[in-house]
């Protein structure tokens, strides 16, 4: 897919419609984790630099298309100036009057945040009305929000046919580095996919048996294809009735040449608690009362040889229960040694989803990895193999 950047643009003294995503953790009022507002600075600035009037367009939490003032983007304000080095601009809507009059205010380089665009009911509705109003404050359009790539919303897709298009360097960033990964990756590739069930990554499992070389799959949703093996799984977190669905999935690893990995050995306890007493397990040695509740250092020892023997690596979901030690070793281990590779230049590690990022944070090598992408929803169904309307949106 090939789309216009910002380097395709001449956008001095026009004014940019740019979507951002906004919908940031707050505490007590205040921005409590600004990686957002840092992801989308490099736009700003870049805009701010070539003499645009920067319009900022956001969505935070779901008021839905109600004015919610719990949810207003207001208290966002501060922590962007602070981000970007300069002053940033607020209006109490994002169209009509109220819109219109800030714009008109705006010289080359400010910036200007709009209230929530959820405020009205148009946006998540794409209503073409709504879409036009929207763009009767700009000149061209730039979507920096991959995260809200998957939703066709007003702000998301509906403005990219009505005005110019651009990606914008986030987007630019994130979609080239998903290209990496798996549109044209540097074989072998493998994928390592957790989380806790099958049910709620079928479509993803399915999509990426048929495109990696390799999958390992950790997490809860390994102990249901443990017990579709024939496994037992003790008192452990297992989705029973999705074992068909499980041989499926194995049958079609095997009809497409992708090896799958399931766990060799596990980590058990009786209760999941942090520091609770934990046990190594070979498979169907688990107890009635234990909890399968991470990765075995057999199966961690094998999954980085896997990676030894990959160019590409894309991960998405935890080992095991990475935020309750000891339950995080498998998911430490296996990120700090693909940060090793990517270090080294051996491997191109692409991650996402929010757990994925969680755990990398707590291992401490989310820096050191290719790309990690913030972006949940819309990260999942790009794995998926659908088409992401806002990003279809700005195709040439």
């Amino acid at each position: 897919m090939t789309f216009k950047t910002l380097d395709d643009a001449d956008f001095s003294g026009k004014r940019a419609l740019v979507r951002v995503d906004f919908n940031v953790p707050m505490h007590e009022g205040e921005v409590s984790d600004d990686t957002r507002l840092q992801a989308a600075a490099p736009t700003i600035q870049k805009l701010r630099q070539g003499g645009a009037k920067v319009v900022l367009l956001a969505h935070f939490d779901r008021p839905k298309g109600k004015v919610t003032p719990s949810m207003s983007l207001e208290p966002i304000v501060p922590a962007l100036a602070k981000v970007i080095g300069a002053p940033v601009a607020f209006a109490a809507d994002c169209v009509g009057e109220v819109a219109t009059a800030a714009v008109d205010a705006l010289r080359p380089g400010d910036v200007l945040l709009l209230e929530n665009v959820r405020f009205h009911g148009g946006e998540e509705a794409n209503d073409p009305a709504f879409a036009k109003a929207l763009a009767a404050n700009g000149d061209l359009y730039v979507n920096d929000a991959f995260s809200a790539a998957h939703r066709a919303h007003a702000s998301t897709e509906g403005l990219a046919h009505l005005l110019p298009a651009y990606a914008g360097e986030q987007m630019r960033l994130e979609l080239s580095a998903l290209d990496k990964a798996l549109g044209k990756p540097e074989r072998p590739v493998l994928g390592i996919v957790g989380g806790s069930k099958v049910s709620t990554k079928l479509e993803l499992l399915s999509h990426l048996v048929t495109k990696l070389d390799k999958l390992a799959i950790g997490g809860g949703m390994a102990n249901t294809f443990l017990h579709a093996q024939g496994h037992d799984v003790g008192a452990s977190y297992c989705e029973k009735d999705m074992a068909e669905t499980a041989r499926d999935i194995i049958r079609l690893a095997g009809q497409h040449n992708c090896k799958l990995f399931l766990p060799l050995d596990i980590v058990v306890a009786e209760k999941m608690a942090p520091g609770a007493p934990a046990r190594v397990r070979t498979l169907g040695a688990v107890d009635e009362h234990e909890r399968i509740l991470d990765a075995g250092p057999e199966t961690v020892e094998r999954l980085c040889r896997a990676m030894d023997n990959s160019k590409t690596l894309i991960w998405n979901g935890p080992l095991g229960v990475f935020e309750m030690p000891p339950f995080d070793k498998g998911t430490v281990t296996a990120a700090r040694h693909a940060a090793s590779l990517v270090k080294a230049g051996k491997l191109v590690a692409v991650a996402g989803g929010g757990d994925t990022v969680a755990a990398l944070n707590a291992a401490g090598c989310a820096d050191d990895l290719t790309f990690v992408s913030t972006a949940g929803g819309a990260f999942l169904e790009w794995m998926e193999g659908k088409t992401l309307p806002g990003v279809a949106a700005l195709s040439q």
